[in-house]
């Protein structure tokens, strides 16, 4: 079936981060939100369906991840990553922030070291600082519009002694993908220095442009010793409500280390609409999702095009994957509050502030364009209007 993803659907007083925390956060419930990294566009309908008739049911007990679950996803995973992971491989977590605790209780010890690419998701920071650890930023370089590693730097920060590498693959915020050299480089000398590699690919489903999800743990047989995966529908199918992720482990002994610290919370199952949501989108999301890419993409096109022809001053770094674009607003020489003041008083929009995603996003901010295209216009031309 076709879905019309051009008239808005309202989400305000659902309780829901993007709309009911405006005002806490930018001062004002009359902002067009495009922060948070969630769509506003409606769900598959199979999906709907399947979450009413499991509703339909009296009883919402303690519910298991069962063979049945798995399936769908391994199903998934090999139609669209080309990717056979195995049974024995899968440990369910209610999201990729708590699992990126985890890993870091896990696998490292107080104090001891664990990496990042900056400018990065707010949550990397913050699961390394909040555990006692040290935090160790690498700067990522920008380059003819696009972020590039710097491997001699990396290099120099890993002989340090880095027990732990979170890698955002692709990149949040700005819509990277890492090709396969680049991966493969990585892997040497996380392997040279005995670091192991956490890679967050809850993105990996949202490429456009023709562009193809390279998965770490793939990138080479050895790799599955070096890399654990973190996987997730919440962002393709919209479904982060429902607090359902997963991780691969293509390590028997990393699988079982990471298990002894998640069991103990109990944060290595799953509750039952999240359950279903998985399944009835692995099963039977597919032309949905074909339709939201194709829909999205357009979005993608139709900002980059609008702010190169009347928003000069902001430079938009075109994604290669995810909803997000990454923009440039440094030439307007305002300090990080001024700029996220302009944004909510001036343009009536509230945006990620990229100072969150580290130093090097001073200057910067995020924009969503997971919604539909008329609430985009209507964002741009208030931006348009407050620049002029």
């Amino acid at each position: 079936m076709p879905y019309n993803f051009d008239s808005p659907v309202s989400r305000k007083d659902t309780d829901t981060v993007k709309y009911d925390l405006c005002e806490l956060l930018f001062g004002s419930r009359e902002v067009i939100p495009l922060w948070v990294a969630d769509m506003d566009l409606p769900i598959a309908k199979e999906i709907q369906d399947a979450l009413v008739q499991r509703a339909s049911h009296p009883v919402y007990g303690y519910t298991i991840q069962s063979k049945r679950c798995w399936s769908a996803v391994q199903g998934w995973l090999q139609q669209q990553h080309q990717w056979e992971v195995p049974d024995h491989s899968f440990v369910f977590s209610p999201g990729i922030v708590p699992a990126l605790t985890l890993m870091v209780q896990a696998f490292t010890q107080p104090k001891e070291k664990v990496m990042i690419f900056t400018p990065v998701y707010t949550p990397f920071h913050e699961a390394v600082k909040g555990n006692d650890r040290t935090l160790i930023t690498n700067d990522l370089v920008e380059k003819n519009g696009r972020y590039e590693i710097d491997f001699q730097k990396t290099e120099e920060l890993l002989k340090e002694g880095v027990k732990l590498l979170i890698f955002c693959n692709p990149h949040n915020p700005s819509g990277r993908m890492w090709t396969k050299e680049e991966i493969l480089q990585l892997l040497d000398l996380c392997k040279k220095y005995n670091t192991l590699i956490f890679s967050d690919e809850i993105h990996a489903d949202l490429t456009f442009f023709g562009n193809k999800h390279i998965p770490f743990a793939t990138i080479r047989e050895d790799a599955a010793q070096q890399v654990i995966t973190g996987m997730a529908p919440s962002k393709t199918f919209n479904l982060a409500g429902l607090q359902a992720s997963y991780l691969i482990f293509l390590d028997d002994t990393l699988k079982r280390q990471y298990t002894k610290v998640a069991s103990v919370p109990h944060l290595n199952f799953g509750g039952t609409f999240g359950t279903e949501g998985m399944i009835a989108a692995y099963t039977h999301g597919h032309t949905w999702y074909k339709e939201m890419k194709a829909y999205i993409q357009g979005n993608i096109e139709f900002v980059i095009d609008y702010i190169d022809k009347h928003i000069p001053e902001i430079k938009a770094m075109k994604p290669e994957a995810t909803y997000l674009i990454w923009l440039d607003c440094k030439s307007l020489g305002l300090s990080d509050p001024e700029l996220k003041k302009f944004m909510v008083e001036k343009a009536g929009i509230a945006l990620n502030e990229g100072i969150s995603f580290g130093q090097t996003g001073s200057g910067w901010q995020r924009m969503n364009v997971a919604v539909a295209r008329p609430v985009l216009e209507k964002a741009l031309a208030q931006l348009k209007e407050a620049m002029s």
